[in-house]
């Protein structure tokens, strides 16, 4: 379903402002974000003037107009007044009179936009942030005669000429890609294309770059950026989000060559050779008014009434849904609970005494509209590959090869955007993949080894564990796994919600305790990877007022104070290993979710602890199957105007279904006979079904409110926009698998104890950019 190789598929976020004759050809993100409008290119470098400039008092009313020109036409940057009073002096001061005449102030606006935009400074400019105070502090060493130079220790010929270690960590840093360690932000110096010049061909001399290790980070839920898509803000939002996703599928795009005929429907071409093309459009539910017994398609969230009845809402109103007769497309594939952003195609039906007076509508626009939507199809939004959200492709996904105008320039993580770093950091990971991995019969050095749910007050697990570690412990020295994943629920019960005078913290304390015992036998893995312990619903503080339900998301780490013992493991084991070089073993504590980035966003994986697998099946809504319907809309057909069903249910599926489906085969549907269902094993359709709803919807929890509650504030750490890399589900309720969808990896290692064998133990062995495998051992 996702085609965007070809020219007509237009892009929701590219410039209008330039004319086509200047296009570059490679399209910019949104102007909302003041991503820029073309690459960043070395400004040319030219002899500085010896004319003296006499400053004057330039009014910010006066250069308002040319700089609303550069920030807000040319850049889309809103500019505060403390930042206009901030330019205005600074130009008065080093342009002088000529400002205007000579267009040094043009010069010195567009230098500044740039340099903010590639700090990631956000939409609004602001007088009082340091970021502008230091762009403006790095531009005056650079002005020579009101224009700008270059100083001569920042030519790039010496740059080219600094040692490679340091101008590769002052470069990362800059990006804000310095090792997970030693996380800072220093942008210096961004704006005169030095930031592309960061990552040299040449090998880091820096024994602590030289290690993949090195380039992880773990991204706490609570510290992620905060992405929201308003059309009228500029912001992310989860309804905006999937709607702007949705149009940019070439199925809901319309063409000027299109030829449609008959009343609007899903029918989809019979050959690819055609030359006409029929497109899907969203109807606004607002806009059902008065349109009694017409055939429409509708995006937005499935909700319940106070009545009970099931509803469908997006931003304009809500309508009474009824599902009686919908199948969903493609049949069984997917999950629908209250809460979750679908696609119902069907026909409006207005209260019979609503009929012919021209309004259906009890409460206007924006309230309940009157009368039911009849629903025949239900499916999910389809899915969008990483890259075309992205808008990059190719082997290094460089900037040479687009695919639209995606958000390439967004840096969604804080560890740098895909345009501006994602190439170099490819590279980057080649060399240094080569470097540590100079055998290929020794087992790779870049494994990500994902534990399940580990209960430690099971004695088992604890033996589990132990044989886990011991399997990579053996391995010839050099090539232990660069990270270990450890998941909660750490004890099975909420054992913070227990009585007696310590409130069962002293036991759930002791059960760490013991974790660190065995961690404490393996001190080579100690000293040689990073250990990541993601919590459960059951694990503290969370659990102490939650007594074992569903807290909310995203919930915090486990507090340090039962986890001491473990993280004096990890120091003790890297105090005897001192002598060795690079960087030792750590211990780390991250929320539920949260993410790993490896090198930069070439490698987002997300880590997720939950029961989502149960939950969806306690609250999902049931459908009819294709082959009950199909009687039932033969002898109760609603109006008229509905079709047949076999019709519809290939034409929904071209709209809903995705070409690049999982790993395993999807099923076949034929124009003559309803859809065939293959003969896969249950397991593996469960694990197709959850992860097609998870990805499809683009979201951790998509549920309510009483169901599954999420902070508000920090919800758009729940987003999988864009989808990551890999997607590490932890849910003991569904069935161990790998699979990938739409380019995104999924594993669930389930829980470590395998319940239908005694002594068995099951983990993922995960290489970075491969698959996963699921593993098992005796114990």
């Amino acid at each position: 379903m996702q085609n965007n190789k070809g020219p007509g598929v237009a892009s929701m976020f590219t410039p209008k402002a330039h004319p086509p004759s200047t296009l570059n050809p490679i399209p910019s993100s949104s102007p909302a974000f003041g991503t820029p409008a073309h690459t960043l290119k070395p400004f040319s470098i030219g002899p500085p003037s010896k004319a003296t400039i006499l400053p004057i008092l330039l009014p910010p009313a006066t250069l308002r107009p040319l700089a609303f020109r550069t920030f807000t036409k040319k850049h889309s940057l809103t500019l505060a007044s403390t930042a206009l009073q901030e330019l205005a002096t600074f130009i008065g001061r080093h342009c002088g009179s000529g400002w205007r005449e000579e267009g040094l102030a043009e010069k010195v606006l567009e230098e500044v936009a740039r340099s903010w935009k590639n700090r990631n400074g956000g939409v609004i400019v602001d007088g009082n942030s340091p970021e502008l105070k230091d762009i403006l502090k790095t531009l005056e060493g650079n002005m020579s005669g009101g224009r700008i130079g270059t100083a001569p220790e920042l030519s790039r010929q010496n740059s080219f000429a600094l040692d490679v270690a340091q101008e590769s960590e002052l470069s990362n840093t800059r990006l804000g890609l310095r090792p997970a360690s030693n996380v800072v932000r220093q942008d210096i110096q961004t704006s005169f294309g030095m930031s592309s010049l960061g990552m040299q061909e040449d090998e880091p001399d820096d024994e602590g770059l030289n290690h993949p290790r090195n380039w992880l980070k773990v991204v706490n839920a609570f510290d992620q950026p905060r992405m929201l898509y308003n059309i009228s803000k500029k912001h992310f939002e989860r309804y905006n989000v999937i709607h702007q996703r949705l149009l940019r599928n070439e199925l809901f795009q319309s063409s000027a060559v299109a030829i449609t005929k008959g009343p609007p429907s899903l029918k989809r071409s019979s050959s690819s050779g055609l030359t006409t093309q029929q497109t899907h459009k969203i109807t606004p539910i607002a806009n059902l008014l008065g349109r009694h017994g017409t055939h429409h398609m509708l995006l937005g969230m499935l909700s319940v009434l106070p009545t009970g009845n099931l509803a469908i809402n997006d931003l304009t109103g809500t309508i009474s849904l009824d599902l009686s007769h919908a199948v969903a497309i493609p049949e069984n594939s997917a999950w629908f609970v209250p809460g979750m952003i679908i696609l119902v195609d069907g026909v409006y039906e207005e209260e019979e005494e609503s009929i012919g007076k021209g309004l259906g509508a009890s409460n206007g626009i924006g309230g309940v509209i009157g009368g039911r939507f009849q629903a025949f199809f239900i499916g999910q939004p389809p899915c969008e590959k990483r890259k075309a959200t992205l808008g990059v492709s190719g082997l290094d996904g460089g900037q040479d090869h687009t695919i639209g105008g995606g958000f390439g320039w967004i840096d969604f993580l804080g560890v740098g955007s895909e345009r501006a770093v994602g190439p170099k950091m490819r590279k980057l990971e080649r060399r240094l993949l080569r470097q540590t991995q100079p055998d290929p019969d020794l087992p790779s050095r870049d494994r990500i080894i994902i534990v399940g749910e580990l209960n430690l007050d099971q004695p088992r697990a604890l033996q589990a564990l132990r044989k886990i570690l011991t399997t990579y412990a053996m391995e010839p020295e050099g090539s232990s796994p660069m990270t270990f994943v450890l998941t909660g629920n750490f004890t099975q019960h909420a054992m913070m919600a227990g009585g007696g005078a310590s409130g069962g913290s002293v036991e759930y304390k002791e059960y760490f305790d013991s974790l660190a015992s065995v961690l404490t036998d393996f001190p080579t893995l100690l000293q040689t990877s990073t250990f990541v312990f993601v919590p459960g619903d059951n694990d503290g503080w969370a659990s102490s007022f939650s007594s074992g339900s569903a807290v909310p998301l995203p919930r915090k780490a486990v507090p340090d104070m039962f986890t001491s013992r473990i993280r004096r493991a990890f120091a003790t084991a890297n105090t005897e290993a001192s002598s060795r070089s690079g960087a030792g073993g750590e211990a780390i504590w991250t929320s539920n979710p949260a993410r790993l980035s490896v090198f930069g966003p070439s490698h987002e994986i997300v880590l997720f602890r939950d029961d989502i697998s149960a939950r969806l099946r306690r609250t999902a809504v049931r459908l009819n199957t294709s082959s009950n319907s199909n009687a039932e809309n033969q002898e109760n057909d609603p109006t008229p105007q509905s079709k047949n069903p076999n019709d519809d249910d290939v034409e929904m599926a071209s709209a809903l279904e995705n070409n690049d489906n999982m790993d395993v085969d999807p099923s076949s549907i034929s124009n003559k006979s309803k859809p065939k269902t293959p003969d896969i094993p249950h397991d593996v359709q469960t694990a197709r079904r959850l992860v097609k709803t998870i990805l499809d919807q683009g979201y951790l929890c998509p549920f309510r409110q009483a169901i599954r509650p999420v902070h508000w504030d920090y919800a758009g750490a729940l987003h999988l926009y864009p989808l990551p890399t890999v997607l590490v589900l932890v849910d003991p309720t569904a069935p161990p698998f790998a699979l990938t969808y739409e380019g995104c990896h999924v594993m669930n290692p389930g829980p470590v104890l395998v319940t239908s064998r005694r002594g068995v133990g099951r983990w993922i062995e995960y290489e970075l950019g491969g698959t996963g495998k699921i593993r098992e051992c005796m114990f």
